[in-house]
C-alpha cells in the first residue's frame, strides 16, 4: 500500500518521465479525470485533483502502459519493488 503524500506523487512522476511521458496538471473534460495521448506520450491528469485522486490516476495509468523497467534508475525499480508497483513487470 503505498502513502498519498507529495513526495510519493514526485517519485510516481520521475518514474513516468524515466520512461518517456510527460506528466501534465490540466482542467479538462475527462471522463476518467485523466488522457493519455499514447502518441505523443502525454499524460493528461485534471488539475483539480488533490494528491490522493493524482496518485491513484498516475498508478491506473502506469498498469496500462508497456513501461520497461530495466530502463528506469535504481531509485525508481527501488520504489517499484518497495510498493509493488507494476509487479507483473519487475
Amino acid at each position: 500500500m503505498i502513502k498519498y503524500t507529495a513526495n510519493n506523487l514526485k517519485k510516481i512522476e520521475t518514474i513516468l518521465h524515466e520512461a518517456g511521458y510527460i506528466v501534465r496538471y490540466e482542467k479538462g473534460h475527462f471522463v476518467s479525470g485523466y488522457c493519455v495521448l499514447e502518441q505523443k506520450k502525454v499524460i493528461v491528469v485534471n488539475k483539480y485533483f488533490e494528491t490522493e485522486s493524482r496518485i491513484t490516476s498516475l498508478l491506473e495509468i502506469m498498469n496500462q502502459l508497456d513501461i520497461d523497467v530495466a530502463s528506469l534508475s535504481e531509485a525508481s525499480r527501488d520504489f517499484i519493488a518497495a510498493h509493488n508497483l507494476l509487479s507483473e513487470k519487475v
